[in-house]
């Protein structure tokens, strides 16, 4: 029988190498994890993975990580998910981490700005192209469509996320339980609203813990959706710069892992060290505590019409959210017919070249901003 410790130290190779090497988001990150643990090593069936994804698809949080923590606890128990999880997160930090060093130091620096220039109008291609087929999948009805135009609408005149989330998912509930003349389970949903903390504190390094941890408990759909929950929470309330959420994201697509490592740039910005990794805890341990505790119960769940109900209707409004953000970064970043030109060539690579990385686009980007900037 095979030793426990070889099985831990499988994992600790296994995803430190992917959380050096997975590059292009969350689906391009599962799909090299199915091609090692199910067609390479044969640590599990193709139905066993499948499962896995859909119990991960019920968690808030990002879902590579929740992958990578459910094949560690699959194949080591606690032990195994707390060893894989870390290892495919640790990479992406600690890149992120020194990039967000160096720029504090260099990134309002005048031979910096052209770079940055270009990179705002590139991310907001690099997001509707990731986007794009999410909404495709997430619009399976009528109802679900007016649900996300209506998410849309509030999220443009400043409504808090949160609330645009849960409100869709309560609405679409509702809609299920009176079709199955069900009205008691209508409410269910309204005992895990969150109540929001925005604006209420100065931006001490408790609440900045307290901030992420709310969001990677909430979050769900695409993990694009984080940037919107930063923008509400850091950038309407002044403890962040739009600028600084744009080259968060770029910081996203650059580095391998979990776009979700983000937030050691943005906890760098605000508070430095202790910042980073106050934000960078914080984003990361609901997903933990969830796959540990939640996921026996949430297959089981997602047979509820109910449940799936105000899942589908969070993924709409999740989506409904992110273009709001891009619209917003939008009005801040394309000013101008250079911004302008490099949205639309953006656009095309992103639309056009499906498999291509995000990374190449925001480099692109911001090699134009530089070039177009010295006419």
């Amino acid at each position: 029988m095979e030793k426990p410790q070889n099985r831990l130290k499988e994992l600790a190779v296994l995803f430190l190498r992917l959380g050096c090497t997975s590059f292009g988001g969350p689906a391009v990150h599962i799909a090299m994890m199915r091609d090692e643990v199910v067609d390479k090593l044969k640590w599990m069936s193709e139905e066993q993975f499948l499962d896995m994804i859909g119990v991960t698809n019920l968690i808030p949080g990002p879902n590579s990580t929740e992958m990578a923590i459910h094949i560690g606890q699959e194949r080591a128990g606690w032990k195994g998910l707390l060893t894989a999880g870390f290892c495919f997160i640790m990479p992406a930090v600690i890149i992120t981490g020194i990039i967000a060093w160096f720029y504090k130091q260099y990134g309002t620096l005048p031979q910096a700005q052209p770079y940055i220039y270009g990179i705002k109008p590139a991310v907001i291609a690099v997001i509707l192209g990731a986007i794009y087929p999410l909404l495709k999948k997430s619009l399976k009805t009528i109802e679900l469509g007016l649900i996300g135009i209506l998410a849309l609408v509030l999220s443009l005149l400043g409504y808090n996320e949160i609330f645009i989330m849960f409100g869709a998912g309560i609405i679409a509930v509702g809609i299920t339980a009176f079709r199955n003349n069900n009205v008691a389970k209508f409410f269910l949903p309204l005992l895990i609203v969150p109540a929001s903390t925005k604006g209420l504190l100065a931006m001490t390094n408790t609440r900045l813990f307290f901030t992420f941890l709310k969001i990677g408990a909430i979050l769900y759909g695409s993990g694009y959706v984080l940037f919107a929950f930063l923008d509400s929470e850091l950038v309407q309330t002044g403890f962040l710069r739009r600028q600084q959420l744009v080259d968060a994201i770029a910081v996203g697509q650059f580095t391998p892992g979990p776009v979700f490592s983000s937030v050691t740039f943005v906890g760098y910005q605000i508070s430095g060290f202790k910042g980073a990794l106050l934000s960078t805890i914080g984003i990361f341990l609901p997903s933990f505590l969830f796959v540990a505790i939640l996921s026996p119960l949430l297959l089981k769940l997602r047979n509820s019409k109910v449940f799936s109900s105000f899942l589908d209707a969070v993924n709409v409004a999740s989506v409904a959210i992110i273009i709001a953000v891009c619209y917003a970064i939008g009005k801040e970043g394309i000013t101008d017919w250079r911004t302008i030109l490099i949205a639309v060539l953006s656009l095309v690579l992103a639309f056009t070249f499906r498999k291509l990385n995000s990374a190449w686009i925001i480099l692109s980007g911001a090699l134009a901003g530089y070039m177009l900037s010295l006419i």
